[in-house]
């Protein structure tokens, strides 16, 4: 019989709930369930395994706020739990709440050749750091390393260092939206918002007025050609991700690849691989010849979220991944 847990993955919109045989990692009979349909997380969790006629009593789930002790208070959403309440009123006996992040982080060292596409450098090196970031509404970091048989996830806020320019036009951007936003970190370039705000600064930088445009039609403009700034901004958008990833590169010498995850880049695929990422990623002057062989990957697989929370679970229960 199968000995299934149940996984997680709560954004500030969307909870998507789902099964995870707790021997092979496979996660099954996932479902996406409305946050603003339910009053707490706690129901939510409730009605799904009520409608899947499960019993379980391990579980994971990945939230999109910081985890820091067990009172939960979501930063996009009004939930809020205690951790231990949550798990003795579902009758668990094992519960995770996690960073949204690390369940990222974790799911890579169960991702498939076919869960990934690589962009430039060698192979990843086996049980050498890992980084992983990626652009939504937000810019999400977080690194990975191989301890004694386990994978340590390394949380953080590395989304909100200093954005750094290292051109005339990047540093042109940067005072626009210091006069605007006053602190400038690399969230506020690489995310939607931070689209929005590359596009805004580069035609305010001209002397002109922008457009007032989302995420989405500054991509639809660049892919069709059909304005010069929006392709600009994208242009933009793509050498900045390359920059940043560099920098995490260079941080914990993640000689076991840097990862994309996120929404944003799968939108324009074609466009970012003939952009400049990879020769970003590689411009570090005296320690470019270290970083040339890092390999970076995009994540495709649909679930990454669900996944890695399962792996976090099956380690937190004594499996090795």
């Amino acid at each position: 019989m199968t000995n299934y847990a149940l996984v997680g993955d709560v954004g500030g919109t969307n909870t998507r709930l789902a099964l995870c045989d707790l021997e092979n990692g496979v996660i099954s009979r996932a479902q996406t369930y409305s946050g603003l349909d339910y009053p707490s997380l706690e129901a939510a969790v409730k009605t799904y395994l009520a409608e899947q006629q499960v019993t379980v009593s391990e579980g994971c789930i990945a939230i999109a706020c910081p985890i820091t002790g067990d009172w939960v208070a979501m930063t996009n959403h009004s939930w809020a739990f205690s951790i231990a309440e949550m798990k003795q009123n579902l009758g668990f006996s094992h519960l995770d709440i996690i960073n949204d992040f690390t369940a990222v982080s974790m799911a890579i060292p169960v991702l498939n050749a076919d869960d990934l596409i690589q962009f430039g450098g060698q192979a990843p090196q086996e049980n050498k750091p890992i980084a992983v970031y990626g652009a939504g509404t937000g810019l999400g970091v977080s690194h990975l390393v191989h301890v004694d048989k386990r994978w340590i996830n390394l949380p953080g806020e590395g989304g909100h260092v200093d954005f750094a320019p290292n051109s005339e036009e990047e540093a042109l951007i940067l005072d626009v939206l210091r006069g605007e936003l006053g602190h400038v970190s690399a969230e506020r370039v690489l995310s939607g918002p931070g689209l929005v705000n590359l596009y805004r600064a580069i035609v305010k930088a001209d002397g002109r007025q922008p457009d007032n445009l989302q995420p989405k039609d500054i991509t639809r403009r660049a892919l069709d050609d059909s304005d010069i700034d929006c392709r600009r901004a994208l242009s933009l958008f793509c050498v900045l991700m390359g920059r940043f990833g560099g920098n995490l590169a260079l941080n914990l010498g993640t000689f076991g690849g840097v990862y994309i995850a996120g929404g944003i880049v799968p939108r324009f695929m074609e466009f970012f691989k003939a952009s400049g990422f990879r020769g970003a990623f590689e411009d570090k002057g005296r320690f470019k010849a270290y970083v040339q062989d890092i390999p970076v990957f995009l994540i495709t697989h649909d679930k990454p979220g669900l996944l890695g929370a399962g792996a976090y679970l099956r380690q937190a229960l004594g499996q090795t991944l």
